[in-house]
């Protein structure tokens, strides 16, 4: 019973294979072997997580004019969502690191897919803000989830780029999603309006997958008979060299670690990089329809334009980050550039302008994430990468709460996205600044606590 335990954890252990076998090639045939198996399916994971997070933004255009929510009222319950998923995260990783991610992602995405559904059934701004916040509460584990199980799996060398191709799911959602959202806002039967229409169908693939994730997933190398021998030892061996635990750890002081001011300076790099990326994608197809006026199914395929771009950038980018072994800089560039266009986009009233200017922050904030998380995941040892990963994921994404708020409470009360989306702009470049102040050690890198 221990022994099942112990893999369930994803420990890895400190003796067995530390001189495993290596011949020539095999770093590579098992970097593809990990990527073909593992990165696909958390690929699609990942698109019904993010699809189930801002198809609100689509449904928000129906639900104006049926329930009479305005602005405020929709940037509130917008931001609702972020505080579950702030408050949950860090209990939620630390229950996967325990019971093993095949359980809990399977448990969390049946949940969440439940609960998506049934914000068919709002009638009031009360029912509204408390589906968003369970909503939260039940997405929050899965994200830091899947960072530290692609951590538990895939070597320092190769973790950018799987995490930029895992990633992608992001934008590509935004791509799929959009037009989809946008075709079902027009079903109106059985006495179902189509945002009703919209919640149930696209909360139901959450649920399936959530039970096939339970007989997919596999917790810990050490478990991975689709590997070979050879190839099992490589991988133990080698992801066991690269943790060095720090003394602090060793004794419990887990989270004491945390407060030390790299962390910090990594939940301000993410808060500003979530308040543009949140104050974009959920506020995205109201912003095109103050602008143009057009019907829902051509929003959809507007708001799917960005997302195309973003999606192609952050693998190049997160590829160029590993071959370098350089991290600050593509992140602080990527800000930088994205913050200024964001507050160009903020001037723009052309729909054609719009979509150029939010293109160009949308590639670069999600050119941001691979080289970000590998900077937070090296920086790491293996006992605190769970509450850390968590940690940092969950105080940055209060950014998804205050983005949306203030970008909706400044449209109410000045009647324009304009004032909203250059507070985003410029919250976006100051995260951009903020990771040039992180201290790298690239001797220890991947022994170093935050």
């Amino acid at each position: 019973m221990r022994g099942g335990q112990e893999g369930a954890r994803c420990t890895l252990p400190r003796t067995n294979y530390l001189e495993s076998t290596s011949h020539p090639g095999i770093e590579a045939a098992v970097i593809s072997r990990l990527t073909w198996r593992i990165v696909p399916f958390l690929f699609l994971l990942y698109i019904v997580a993010y699809l189930d997070r801002i198809n609100v933004g689509f449904a928000a255009l129906e639900m104006r004019k049926q329930l009479g929510f305005n602005d405020a009222i929709i940037g509130f319950a917008l931001g609702a969502f972020f505080l579950g998923y702030v408050i949950f995260q860090v209990p939620s990783n630390l229950i996967l690191r325990r019971v093993g991610a095949r359980r809990w992602i399977g448990v969390l995405m049946v949940a969440w897919g439940i609960i998506s559904s049934s914000m068919l059934l709002v009638h009031t701004p009360a029912e509204f803000y408390a589906l968003r916040f369970l909503l939260g509460i039940a997405e929050a584990g899965f994200f830091p989830g899947m960072i530290f199980y692609l951590r538990s799996w895939f070597p320092s060398s190769a973790r950018a780029r799987t995490v930029a191709w895992f990633m992608t799911a992001g934008p590509l959602s935004g791509v799929v999603g959009g037009p989809i959202s946008g075709a079902l806002l027009g079903i109106h039967r059985a006495g179902l309006a189509g945002w009703q229409w919209l919640f149930l169908i696209e909360g139901l693939p959450a649920i399936m997958l959530g039970f096939v994730a339970f007989f997919y997933l596999t917790d810990a190398p050490e478990k991975a008979l689709w590997l070979s021998t050879d190839e099992r030892g490589w991988l133990i061996g080698t992801l066991s060299r690269e943790e060095r635990p720090d003394p602090a750890v060793q004794s419990g002081s887990v989270f004491a670690a945390l407060l030390a001011g790299n962390a910090w300076l990594l939940i301000l790099v993410y808060f500003g990089l979530n308040i543009g990326s949140y104050g974009i994608s959920l506020w995205l197809p109201s912003i095109i329809h103050s602008l143009s006026g057009i019907g829902t199914f051509r929003i959809g395929l507007m708001a799917a334009i960005p997302y195309v771009a973003a999606a192609v950038a952050m693998v190049l980018v997160g590829h160029h980050s590993d071959r370098s072994g350089e991290r600050r800089w593509h992140v602080a560039i990527a800000g930088l550039t994205g913050g200024f266009a964001l507050c160009i986009a903020s001037r723009c009233s052309s729909v054609a302008a719009l979509i150029v200017a939010i293109s160009l922050t949308t590639v670069c904030i999600y050119s941001m994430l691979g080289p970000f998380w590998a900077i937070s995941t090296s920086l790491l040892a293996e006992a605190a990468a769970a509450p850390g990963i968590a940690t940092v994921n969950s105080l940055g994404n209060l950014g998804g709460w205050v983005g949306p708020t203030v970008i909706g409470i400044l449209r109410k009360t000045t009647g324009s996205f304009a004032g909203g989306l250059l507070f985003a702009g410029v919250a976006l470049a100051l995260s951009g600044y903020l990771v040039l102040l992180v201290h790298m050690k690239p001797a220890r890198r991947d022994a170093t606590i935050l």
